[in-house]
């Protein structure tokens, strides 16, 4: 499945929406910084990770899945 993702729409996902907003830390810098300390506890936190994650964590998976073919 990961095949039929065209990566160029994966890197503009990551750069969009995975660095977004690009000032004063992007989301997902942020949220992974709260993660790793454990006060990622609101749900609105954690739906912001989930949605700031998803095209960095889908073009990580093309990458090591292209890589093994």
């Amino acid at each position: 499945m990961m095949q039929k993702i065209d990566i160029k729409i994966l890197v503009m996902g990551s750069l969009t929406l995975g660095l977004a907003p690009f000032t004063p830390m992007p989301h997902l810098f942020e949220k992974l910084m709260m993660l790793f300390s454990g006060v990622l506890q609101r749900p609105m936190d954690i739906f912001d990770l989930f949605m700031h994650g998803f095209f960095p964590f889908l073009l990580l998976l093309k990458l090591i899945v292209g890589k093994n073919d």
